[in-house]
């Protein structure tokens, strides 16, 4: 029931989301084109560039795929426990589940580093749209796309002076603008708290995307830097006074990806193509996790983070296929496609624009030629191995570092590289028996959507079956073990800027020899599929990215002229800015209050999973205040992306923070609803006040006040 409104909702968010001035509270915000005179004239209040400047210098990025934020001058970091739970999980063990039992480091000493996460700070914001239109002007098809490439990698070669600064050239209007986003990078990230699962994701699947919602989805981390804790002199402290239904709210992040830029024919592919096949395999592979999860409570363990990620995607894209499949949706989108056409007055101008959706017509026609082998080789659904993942990067590192910068693929120019040696020298645990259950599942379902007569197939698998393989691999290859890596690995000190002395090593290159001549099975595979996942890459960018990218150029154009600066970008996993209200809908007639209070979770509590309480939340019930806030819903604009993101009023308090939407924010990613589509997030009175009575976190807690920690 609750799926199939999602249908009705699409119609409006679609029309919402096209190419014409946004209205309501819509909008993911560029930080260098906030409406802030729309604000104003709604709310009555006008952020000014200085308050801009904090926010932006407030938020802050986990490179794997969340949004955080700063909440103390002294590098405390807040996000979702779902954010963070990667890192929980790898600093968990068989005899101490942080995950199950919840973690609070006693002192800074005390605070654990994750094995593989990066937090972001977005310094800076430049424009290089000429640059880029220089670089590929008069370029068509591969020529059109090296170009960009190349001119990429100079841009962010020049900008990254140092393995701390993370540069990214980020396209904007689908290619009509282009800016350097400049980020602080820090590598060095502790765990400071995290609460138990059964809080942090109270409810569970049936209560995901839904409200009201009682969770306690918050982790805080800190960054580091030279061993001591990163001064962070901008941040948002608490508020002091809770935000009430009606209150003015924006949420700083950084949502992933929304399509509301999109042609016709981009989204017939989704609806046609990709989504159907995106669903099975999300709902195939959670039967393989669930199956793997019931064989014992290690398996449970290693597998409950990559369960949750796989749950939660389900449900999003089924919320978007059921926007996809409407008639109605669909004819609002060719509408909205036909209005930006028809207020194009320049004949020649609107030919080009004809010429161009054409164009991408005709690129979505050979994306479905390619795509089934493309995502299987290149993107990795045949491999989904975190031991594969280490062979391929060394593979290909020792084909790419020896290149020039320009030539390099993107994920190995210099800019790029310091995630790249993160990941190579984590020192997360790899489960063998999960792997091998991962692996088997792609290659399965390789066999499956390219047939079994397929060369590539053939040429992968052999006589072998995907099981049989997928062990051999992953019991003969030594690279789940980070010293095992040295072999490929070169590496330098890192010495003090005051002693000189050495305090650490770092990765700077790797033995193409060694990796070469290795013949660790798994190297030796991801050897053997290289040539042909390369091709398919070239293949997809010269005929299907290409023609997108520069056809999208064109079609930005005519929008800009119909609408200026009016519209926003589609989201781009960099920093935007929202701004709303906490606010309820209607819901089958009834009005549905914005804000939960702690005490709806106990009476929630059945004592079974989801509906679990903690023990400790069960023995500090008579010492809480059960009227507190625990969740609110927003007007705010968010999607895939934006879960960490603060919630802040217009003093640049954080008064929340955001760890779902509604069942209506599904579709949200053809556009915005301002009716019914909410963003969801804990309330920081329940944060404070679990904190404080429930974990007895007094030096957290203090530092959430204000007090500077004992360093």
């Amino acid at each position: 029931m609750r799926c199939s409104a999602l249908a009705s909702v699409a119609v409006v968010a679609l029309v919402a989301g096209s190419s014409r001035p946004v209205i309501a509270d819509e909008g993911m915000w560029t930080f260098n084109n906030f409406p802030a005179d729309k604000v104003a004239s709604k709310y009555g209040f006008k952020p000014d560039a200085a308050w801009l400047d904090r926010v932006r210098l407030g938020s802050a990025r986990l490179a794997q795929g969340c949004s955080a934020s700063f909440v103390s001058p002294d590098g405390l970091v807040m996000t979702n426990h779902h954010c963070a739970h990667q890192c929980i999980q790898e600093l968990s063990t068989k005899t101490k589940d942080y995950v199950k039992e919840g973690f609070t480091a006693k002192g800074i000493a005390a605070e654990p580093k994750c094995p593989a996460l990066e937090v972001n700070q977005l310094t800076d914001i430049s424009d290089v749209t000429a640059r880029m239109n220089a670089a590929t002007a008069g370029k068509t098809g591969p020529a059109y796309i090296e170009a960009q490439k190349a001119e990429t990698a100079k841009i962010t070669k020049e900008c990254s002076t140092s393995d701390r600064i993370r540069c990214d050239v980020v396209s904007l209007y689908k290619g009509g603008k282009y800016d350097l986003y400049k980020y602080q990078r820090y590598q060095d990230v502790r765990l400071v708290f995290a609460p138990e699962l059964s809080i942090a994701f109270f409810g569970g699947d049936p209560d995901n995307f839904n409200f009201p919602r009682y969770d306690l989805d918050v982790s805080f981390i800190r960054v580091y830097e030279n061993g001591k804790p990163a001064a962070t002199p901008a941040y948002f402290p608490f508020a002091k006074t809770p935000t009430k239904k009606g209150d003015l709210t924006f949420v700083s992040g950084h949502p992933g990806n929304t399509s509301r830029e999109d042609t016709v024919s981009e989204l017939a592919f989704e609806r046609d193509f990709s989504q159907p096949a995106r669903l099975l395999r999300l709902a195939e592979m959670r039967g393989q996790l669930t199956q793997f999860g019931t064989k014992g409570a290690e398996q449970r363990r290693v597998s409950e983070s990559y369960l949750f990620y796989v749950e939660n995607s389900y449900k999003a894209r089924l919320g978007r296929e059921s926007a996809l499949t409407d008639k109605t949706f669909f004819e609002s989108k060719i509408k909205a496609q036909t209005d930006l056409i028809n207020s194009i007055k320049d004949a020649p101008k609107k030919q080009d624009t004809l010429t161009a959706i054409a164009n991408i017509d005709h690129a979505m026609t050979r994306a479905k030629e390619i795509w089934p082998a493309f995502i299987n080789l290149e993107v990795g659904w045949a491999f989904p191995s975190d031991t594969f993942d280490i062979a391929r990067a060394l593979v290909r590192a020792g084909d790419e570092l020896p290149l020039p910068n320009e030539k390099r693929l993107k994920e190995f120019t210099d800019a790029a590289l310091p995630g790249t040696w993160q990941e190579l020298g984590s020192t997360a645990p790899i489960y063998a028996d999960f792997e091998i259950l991962k692996l088997t599942f792609g290659l399965t379902k390789m066999r499956e959507l390219l047939t079994a007569d397929d060369p590539l197939v053939k040429k992968i698998l052999g006589k072998k079956s995907p099981e049989t393989l997928a062990t051999e691999l992953i019991k003969g290859s030594k690279l789940a073990d980070v010293k095992a890596r040295r072999g490929y690995l070169k590496y330098a000190d890192v010495l003090d800027e005051k002693t000189k002395k050495k305090v650490s090593e770092k990765i700077v290159g790797v033995d193409k020899a060694a990796i070469d001549k290795s013949s660790d099975p798994m190297i030796v595979f991801a050897r053997l599929v290289d040539a042909d996942a390369r091709r398919l890459r070239k293949t997809f960018e010269d005929e299907v990215d290409s023609v997108v990218d520069q056809s999208g150029e064109v079609i930005a154009k005519a929008r800009f002229a119909a609408y200026g600066t009016t519209i926003y970008p589609d989201a781009t996993f960099t920093l935007r800015l929202s701004y709303g209200a906490v606010e309820g809908w209607k819901e089958r007639g009834a009005e549905v209050n914005p804000i939960t209070t702690i005490a709806g979770a106990f009476e929630r509590h059945t004592g079974q999973d989801p509906f679990k309480l903690p023990s400790s939340w069960l023995k500090a019930q008579s010492k809480l205040d059960l009227t507190k806030p625990m969740n609110i819903a927003t007007t705010n604009d968010i999607i895939g992306g934006n879960s960490g993101s603060p919630v802040i009023n217009k003093d640049a308090e954080v008064v929340g923070l955001i760890f779902d939407g509604n069942i209506h924010s599904l579709g949200g990613d053809y556009g915005f609803n301002p009716a019914d589509n909410r963003a969801v997030a804990v309330h920081t009175a329940a944060i404070l006040e679990a904190i404080d009575k429930v974990y007895g976190a007094k030096a957290l807690a203090e530092e959430l006040g204000g007090k500077r920690p004992a360093l």
